[in-house]
């Protein structure tokens, strides 16, 4: 592979956002009302609450943190849809480029564009509500890099099911975050589920790391037993996904879909 061709893909998203203050703006305005939201209500909690429990370590990391994988998946469709709302790919795919490059520039570009949230998350939850992630130790190292492989996950499979069946697909996509957040147990333990969603809780790597961030609210230490295999899922999760936009993208150019694609439903 070569890094070249993935920073040109992480050049052109810088110069779209550069030219384009409607694309600067959500980077880090979504997450800003979402910080500002939620620790209001978590501080208002604080006041209702049996005194000892901080709820702005449990509550407002948890929204912080799902925030941060929510992001991470969005830096990717968003660069990829990019390329879908301008009709785009014939250009691009007509280059040497090689789809891990495509998928390794998205990757980039997600990187950059979540860690300008991550930025404004950590700098509003500590100068406004007081929340600081040191209390949470080295573990939130772990736990960060598992989120950023899910939300790499997320979005390369996303932007799969968008390349095979078109952009009237978009619809799809947006709400996947929120149909996994119930079985992850963001905001409360797992084992608050009935059974069956427990066990589609355990295939999930969020679960992992949102269960060991509430033991070390709660003064235990983290386990890093389950969060070791919440990271071998989450690789292995971001190595399917992989493989399944290349199968797409050669898909997409043995039947001619590629070279048919536009901004109407494909089939």
């Amino acid at each position: 592979m070569s890094i070249v061709r993935m920073l040109a893909i992480v050049l052109r998203q810088a110069y779209l956002i550069r030219g384009s203050s409607a694309r600067v703006l959500p980077l880090f305005a979504w997450v800003a009302v979402d910080v500002v939201l939620w620790g209001f209500i978590t501080r208002y909690l604080d006041t209702i609450t049996v005194a000892g429990l901080n709820l702005a370590f449990s509550l407002l990391g948890a929204v912080l943190l799902w925030d941060f994988l929510v992001r991470v998946m969005q830096g990717v469709t968003m660069a990829f849809f990019e390329d879908v709302w301008s009709r785009n790919f014939l250009n691009v795919f007509s280059t040497p480029l090689r789809v891990s490059e495509y998928l390794g520039g998205l990757v980039l570009s997600s990187i950059a564009t979540s860690a300008v949230g991550l930025t404004v998350m950590v700098v509003l939850a500590t100068t406004v509500f007081g929340l600081s992630f040191a209390a949470y130790g080295l573990m939130i190292v772990p736990s960060l890099l598992i989120l950023f492989a899910c939300g790499i996950a997320l979005g390369v499979f996303s932007s799969a099911i968008v390349l095979r069946k078109g952009p009237a697909a978009e619809w799809l996509i947006w709400p996947l975050p929120a149909m996994i957040s119930p079985f992850a147990g963001v905001f409360y333990p797992v084992a608050t589920l009935p059974p069956w969603m427990q066990y589609v809780a355990k295939l999930l790597p969020p679960a992992y790391v949102f269960e060991g961030m509430r033991a070390i609210v709660a003064g235990r230490a983290g386990a890093l037993g389950p969060l070791s295999w919440g990271g071998g899922l989450a690789a292995a999760y971001v190595l399917l996904a992989c493989w399944f936009f290349a199968s797409t993208y050669r898909h997409a150019v043995r039947t001619g879909l590629l070279a048919r694609y536009s901004a109407e439903s494909v089939s």
